[in-house]
């Protein structure tokens, strides 16, 4: 199947453009997210494997609190109950498995936006 960008639903998540393709498929969600600055909250997911390939730009991960720089071509990956917010301007594919759902999403904190 194929899924184009025209169709793809866009929303702004927490400092960060997103672009979420509606596979219809609950195995798998994909979303492009374009960042600039970060991804202003740690949270994690109850049950989606949160996996982030960094398309352009560059960055830091933090996944429980530890620290991890990124650029293209890195991928990241944050098993369900992994605390998770990023800092930088890149591009990146996100694909969860099984797809995201809003109901398993926690919200652990802001995270403050450096002036």
């Amino acid at each position: 199947m194929k899924f184009t960008w025209k169709k793809a639903v866009s929303k702004h998540k927490f400092g960060v453009d997103l672009k979420v393709y509606k596979t219809g498929n609950k195995k798998v969600g994909v979303v492009f997210e374009k960042v600039k600055g970060g991804h202003f909250e740690e949270f994690y997911h109850k049950k989606s494997t949160f996996t982030y390939y960094v398309l352009k730009g560059k960055g830091e991960f933090y996944l429980n609190g530890k620290k991890t720089k990124v650029s293209p071509t890195d991928v990241i990956v944050a098993p369900p109950l992994t605390k998770i917010y990023f800092l930088g301007n890149m591009e990146l594919l996100l694909v969860t498995t099984p797809a995201w759902e809003a109901k398993y999403e926690v919200h652990v904190r802001d995270i403050e936006r450096k002036k």
